[in-house]
């Protein structure tokens, strides 16, 4: 397969405008803006089964169609680059090393649903992204693809980058926008949906990096062709990043649907020597843990949906046998306690509860009733919150425990003998 995503990425200053530019950058959203009416490109989006690349994986073309039809309101373009997922850096990779694919596909997006300012919310951390970012948008300004009447199409575009302070909330759609308003990183409850209520008060796209840099290609090769690429329902490619016990840990561009196994094994160089594999986290750390048993799984989101997880952000976490779930379960713990906004009560104190204990155990002082006061607490957090944090950090908890209880139990067990023999 032909890299798509990722065809810049190692040509070197490909985030310049003019190696961009000799690549075929800006082709695609200058014949687009002159060519196709605004629902035409939306029609085009639809039938190419292009999903967020977020997490989410709600059908993009879908989401556009949600804007009101007819407002007095400004309509506004908002991108989230807070990509704080731990386990995912793809987003990352295409800020750095092909920012331009990503801004001619926030162009022809927003022309489509009819806007004249975009956002791009890009995490705190990312500082080389971030200047990298800014300078391509500078480059794009002073070449008049951004600004007053791009490629001559009496269409305007303003393009604003606006660094987050490093909160994870953040990367949650709602609360991206009560940052970017200038407010608390609070998420906000739906309904009203972005879309009809969003930044400012005024109907509200947010899309993923990753997803917009997807739109020139659908654009140029049409809907067929990127829908082919991968499973059902499941358009084009996707980017993997591969981490933890392997030999070549990477961002991997490979159709949806591409098996768990192969991206292991076959693209990421399979395990470190002598090791066997122990469990995977398949889509970021919120993601339900997988065990070595559950691999031959497709990677795309109904396929992982139905093994009881989820594609979430695509970023895999590869664990061999030397991997302690406990530990590992007590730095998810630590990251979710330490992340939380404090908004909702089920949340602020379920993840400070359930880290206490994890760390409890984790130090050797727990007991075998706490794995059930911890899936208790989990329990109690799930569904329970104005947004998904709550559930994703009640879902590490589940699984590991769920899937690798006798391993807690060893643990606690040793710890408590090991005590006993120091009494005596």
């Amino acid at each position: 397969m032909e890299p798509i995503l990722s065809r810049n990425f190692n040509v070197p200053n490909a985030w310049k405008l003019s190696v961009a530019e000799s690549r075929g950058a800006y082709e695609t959203a200058r014949k687009t803006l002159t060519s196709m009416k605004p629902d035409e490109i939306t029609q085009v989006v639809t039938a190419a089964n292009l999903r967020g690349l977020g997490g989410a994986g709600f059908p993009t073309g879908k989401k556009w169609q949600f804007l009101p039809k007819e407002t007095t309101k400004p309509i506004y373009l908002v991108v989230n680059a807070d990509e704080g997922e731990p386990g995912t850096f793809k987003d990352r990779y295409i800020l750095e090393r092909d920012p331009h694919q990503m801004i001619e596909g926030i162009i022809i997006s927003a022309f489509a649903i009819r806007s004249h300012k975009a956002y791009i919310y890009i995490r705190g951390e990312y500082v080389e992204p971030f200047r990298r970012l800014q300078s391509a948008v500078d480059e794009a300004y002073a070449k008049n693809f951004l600004g007053k009447n791009i490629f001559g199409s009496g269409w305007d575009l303003d393009l604003v980058v606006h660094r987050g302070a490093g909160a994870y909330i953040c990367g949650e759609e709602t609360a991206l926008l009560n940052s970017l308003e200038g407010g608390k990183g609070f998420p906000r409850l739906k309904p009203p949906f972005p879309a009809i209520v969003g930044l400012f008060g005024c109907p509200t796209i947010i899309n993923n990096v990753e997803t917009l840099a997807c739109v020139p290609p659908i654009l140029k090769n049409g809907a067929e062709w990127f829908s082919k690429l991968g499973s059902p329902g499941n358009g084009g490619t996707h980017l993997f990043s591969v981490s933890g016990h392997v030999k070549k840990p990477g961002v991997y561009e490979l159709p949806m649907g591409t098996l768990l196994r192969e991206i292991i094994e076959k693209h990421a160089g399979g395990l470190r020597d002598g090791r066997k594999l122990k469990a995977v986290i398949p889509g970021g750390i919120s993601a339900k843990i997988l065990t070595a048993n559950e691999i031959d799984v497709k990677m795309d989101y109904d396929g992982l949906k139905a093994a009881g997880t989820m594609l979430g952000s695509a970023g895999v976490i590869v664990m061999d046998d030397t991997t302690c779930m406990v530990g590992a379960l007590y730095l998810a713990c630590k990251f979710f306690a330490h992340e939380s906004c404090g908004q909702c009560s089920p949340c602020r104190e379920g993840t400070g509860w359930a880290f206490k204990i994890v760390k409890r155990i984790y130090e050797g002082q727990g007991s075998v009733k706490d794995l059930d006061t911890l899936l208790k607490i989990a329990s109690n957090m799930e569904g329970r919150t104005i947004c998904v944090f709550a559930d994703a950090a009640a879902w590490p908890i589940q699984s590991y425990i769920t899937k690798f209880r006798s391993e807690f139990e060893e643990y606690i067990g040793r710890n408590v003998k090991l005590e006993m023999q120091n009494v005596k």
